[in-house]
């Protein structure tokens, strides 16, 4: 049975907010603002002054560079969001899909070489394709394929492999089987009660401008989400400087142990999609699986994902999500790294 989004948001009917059903920013949106101006600030004022060992300097460095590299897709993201909102007919994406789901789920999953991001920018724009009507199992199609199998990330990671189309051909399959995997699992087994997107309106309405409704959903979605960005590279940071050196040299004789390592390592970094392949070839110690699964799981499962998700689906979501697909990434990469690499 074809599952649907929750139409609700804050325990209220969508289109709440007003005439045209969408929302109000939320009245409180300048101390979001304030706070998220001043707080990230503060802490590094007072970690400048009390923590000047180079490991807190490396704290700051990495906090502010994941941060900074994903804050233009997200921009993007939430952009294409409001116009999509704005601008785009309800049934348009209805049109273009099968209307079998089934059959929806592939399509949307190929259909995710259109958009030139991060995976920062697929979570607005899958939460929008929803809202329009789109089933929700080719919405997560295309949110986990976007990032990982547009023409920016291949030719990336061609650069990085020079040589080795096969990387790139392992990668791009590896990527998509994932995400059409994950749509179909998403069509047989999730339930509408783990997910809660929001949803700003059904269509625009006369006499309300559609520039209007773009500026309010742009700046809704980005407020919304750009905390839990935050938040996600500060745990990034972490880690980045909690684990040492010699930690990774330890996994990366074992083959299964060095997959899983990677692994859980592209999770914690939450490099931004286009630049992972370029730490994955620098990993020279780890077999060529390994650094496969790295480039696969990392656009799909991250930190700053995860927090991104449990923002705008709900943690219901977000958890049992993550971890579908990152079983999935796994398999896929092992079974594509074994027959290409």
């Amino acid at each position: 049975m074809q599952n649907t989004g929750v139409l609700v948001e804050d325990g209220r009917p969508a289109g709440a907010g007003d005439e045209a059903g969408t929302p109000a920013p939320p009245r409180y949106w300048p101390v979001l603002l304030l706070g998220a101006a001043v707080v990230p600030g503060g802490a590094l004022f007072l970690l400048g002054r009390w923590g000047d060992a180079p490991a807190v300097q490396a704290w700051r460095t990495v906090c502010l560079a994941v941060t900074v590299q994903a804050l233009p897709f997200l921009l993007l993201g939430t952009a294409l969001s409001g116009a999509i909102n704005a601008f785009v007919p309800e049934g348009v994406f209805n049109r273009i899909l099968p209307r079998r789901p089934a059959l929806a789920v592939p399509v949307a999953g190929v259909a995710g070489v259109v958009l030139p991001g991060c995976e920062c920018a697929s979570v607005p724009v899958a939460n929008s394709l929803i809202g329009r009507g789109v089933t929700p199992a080719a919405a997560f199609a295309f949110l986990l394929s976007a990032p990982a199998v547009n023409p920016v990330v291949l030719t990336a990671t061609a650069i990085a492999f020079p040589g080795n189309p096969a990387m790139v051909l392992a990668r791009l399959l590896a990527s998509l089987a994932t995400a059409v995997v994950m749509g179909w699992l998403w069509l047989r087994f999730g339930r509408a009660e783990w997910l809660r997107p929001v949803v700003r309106h059904t269509g625009h309405q006369h006499g309300h401008s559609r520039w209007d409704e773009f500026r309010r959903g742009f700046q809704h979605d980005f407020l919304h989400a750009g905390g839990f960005l935050v938040l996600g590279a500060m745990a990034a940071a972490t880690f980045n400087v909690a684990v040492p050196r010699s930690v990774l040299d330890t996994f990366a004789g074992a083959p299964w142990l060095s997959v899983l390592f990677l692994t859980g390592l592209a999770v914690l970094l939450a490099v931004c999609s286009e630049a992972d392949a370029f730490l994955a070839a620098s990993l020279t110690g780890f077999p060529p699986v390994a650094r496969l699964a790295f480039m696969v799981v990392g656009p799909m499962v991250d930190l700053k994902l995860i927090a991104l998700q449990a923002g705008t689906f709900g943690r219901a979501f977000a958890v049992r999500f993550s971890a579908a697909t990152v079983v999935v990434a796994v398999t896929c990469s092992a079974l594509t790294g074994g027959m290409l690499l």
